[in-house]
């Protein structure tokens, strides 16, 4: 019993793991034309951005206040949107995938590299639908469409 309930255990943290892996795209393209491009391709789906966070700048400005010492991003900002049709879809398939709403993608550089933009991964089953329409939308926003 004690091994099935470590394996169980083992078997649930990869899973977490697993799912907490982002998916990411570099670019030559700078911060503000892929940001220009996210907001054209989220739009062009027919959806709002409820919500832009800037979290690069958030960093940066209370770095000294929390003992930081490294600039972590040159920018950084995410990108908050949801799809009632989708996410209707989903929840009415598992009321507890409204965990997931607002979708997120994020548009990312460090000092020195790429812009990178990505999103988080979902689990296995209805909430792969959103994870294509997450893909679709990051690409598009950097022209892999």
């Amino acid at each position: 019993m004690k091994r099935f309930l470590m394996a169980t255990i083992l078997c649930a943290t990869a899973s977490i793991a697993q799912a907490q892996d982002p998916v990411t795209y570099a670019t030559e393209d700078s911060f503000d034309d892929v940001i220009f491009g996210l907001e054209n391709a989220i739009l062009d789906q027919g959806l709002v951005i409820d919500h832009v966070s800037h979290t690069g700048d958030m960093l940066e400005r209370t770095k000294a206040d929390v003992g930081g010492e490294v600039t972590l991003f040159t920018k950084a900002d995410i990108y908050s949107f949801c799809s009632a049709a989708l996410s209707r879809k989903v929840m009415e398939i598992n009321p507890m995938n409204v965990q997931f709403c607002p979708y997120d993608i994020f548009v990312a550089q460090q000092p020195g590299g790429q812009v990178m933009i990505g999103y988080r991964t979902f689990p296995a089953g209805e909430m792969q639908e959103v994870q294509e329409l997450l893909d679709s939308i990051a690409r598009a926003a950097i022209g892999l469409d």
